[in-house]
């Protein structure tokens, strides 16, 4: 898979900047990487906090028509799966949270906004956002638990090497995919999930609770049964993981 990649000082936003791009040809990977966005977005309506310089911010533009409409969260599974093989080439304790955050621990050190276009033939594009903490060391939003590797390691290192690593496991991964291996992906991403195993807590429309991972669904929902042994199914949003570093009192 040949790669092509582009480097600025300083964008609004690296998917909005691929947004207004061209596809290439199925065969193509298009990263846009950045050292300071004036207006990264996060999921929904929050914004990624990076000085610049210090962070890895990139993203990446594909064309997987060949990805049918129902396995589309594969891609996000095959997505998070690359950042966390970099990074567990660093340091212990890398997990996903579910749906596509990476974490170290009970702390956030990395996210990702995926936008895919769908019309009636099936995926035209994909693109992918992801910011990954490297060596900012102080955060001032108010995200609850950021986390960089130069917090985790005691020094900095190096966002091209990382950025590298990430490219080289994306392109493992979307090789499975183009052999349709759905279940090699998803089994691993099941493997590396956040709180996979036990009761935690966690908040959704009714109140908080205690639940126990079941699984993913192919559509990206997840799963849990609680204390009565409930099953209880949600989309993105629906859900709020309690961390407690983030003023989870029991």
């Amino acid at each position: 898979m040949e790669t092509k990649i582009i480097r600025m000082q300083e964008v609004d936003s690296t998917n909005t900047f691929l947004k207004g791009m061209k596809a290439c040809e199925d065969d193509t990977l298009i990263v846009a990487v950045a050292d300071y966005q004036t207006a990264g977005r996060g999921q929904g309506t929050h914004t990624w906090e990076s000085e610049p310089g210090k962070n890895l911010l990139f993203s990446l533009l594909m064309t997987p028509t060949w990805v049918p409409v129902r396995q589309q969260f594969q891609l996000s599974e095959a997505g998070a799966l690359a950042v966390k093989d970099a990074l567990d080439t660093y340091t212990d304790g890398i997990t996903l949270k579910w749906p596509n955050d990476v974490y170290w621990n009970d702390r956030k050190i990395s996210g990702t906004l995926i936008e895919t276009s769908v019309d009636s033939k099936g995926i035209k594009r994909c693109i992918f956002g992801t910011g990954v903490n490297i060596n900012q060391t102080e955060f001032h939003s108010d995200a609850p638990n950021p986390v960089s590797l130069a917090q985790i390691l005691g020094h900095e290192v190096d966002r091209e090497e990382v950025l590298q690593k990430i490219i080289e496991a994306f392109k493992k991964y979307y090789e499975l995919l183009r052999r349709a291996d759905y279940m090699d992906v998803s089994g691993i991403y099941h493997l590396s999930l956040y709180r996979r195993k036990g009761f935690h807590w966690y908040e959704d429309a009714d109140g908080k609770f205690e639940g126990a991972f079941v699984e993913v669904e192919d559509d990206g929902h997840l799963i849990l049964h609680d204390r009565k042994g409930m099953i209880r199914s949600y989309a993105f949003g629906e859900i709020r993981f309690l961390i407690p570093s983030a003023n989870m009192k029991q």
